[in-house]
């Protein structure tokens, strides 16, 4: 059984995102927080990268909020999204973490520790970093569901093959497929 779901997404990668949350029902039973890379000057709300066509809320976190179910949430750019230990965001605005800000280790990471098991963690390809590698190896470690995108299904093949390269990829996932990851 799952408490949440993380999701790592590049800035490259735009059809895939917003398409996982746009089946889901408003009552969907779990967290989805969405660590999405963007230009440190951009200005938009991120949460309209993550669908507009859903039932589901989409937060973008703007101070210490708790995680609640049935929403998908994200976090400015330049605002690392941390989950803490009581199941809370604390933003943070830290140094770039793999060229990123946010960063998708940083939430991954910090997710792991707070769910350990009961996370899931799915990583998508897009970028040319491996941010998100080191987060998915830790998810693992520490008992939860680990799946990427089939790295052959992107121009940018550099971050889901990192994770593979780790050894700590539970499943690889078509496109196509990603999204009932979430069913």
């Amino acid at each position: 059984m799952f408490d949440a779901v993380v999701i790592g997404r590049p800035a490259g990668s735009i059809e895939v995102p917003a398409s996982l949350p746009g089946t889901l029902p408003q009552d969907y039973p779990l967290p989805i927080i969405v660590a999405i890379h963007l230009h440190p000057l951009y200005q938009g709300n991120p949460a309209r990268f993550t669908g507009s066509q859903t039932a589901i809320r989409i937060k973008e976190v703007l101070g210490k909020y708790p995680i609640e179910t049935g929403n998908v949430y994200t976090a400015a750019a330049n605002y690392h999204l941390p989950a803490e230990h009581d199941k809370t965001f604390a933003l943070t605005v830290d140094d770039r973490v793999n060229y990123a800000c946010p960063s998708i280790d940083v939430l991954f990471e910090s997710a792991a520790f707070v769910y350990g098991e009961s996370l899931t963690g799915i990583l998508l390809s897009g970028a040319a970093n491996g941010d998100g590698a080191r987060g998915l190896a830790v998810i693992k470690q520490s008992g939860g569901l680990t799946v990427v995108q089939a790295p052959e299904t992107d121009q940018s093949t550099a971050m889901p093959q990192a994770a593979v390269n780790t050894g700590s990829v539970d499943r690889i996932l078509q496109p196509m497929i990603l999204r009932d990851i979430l069913r």
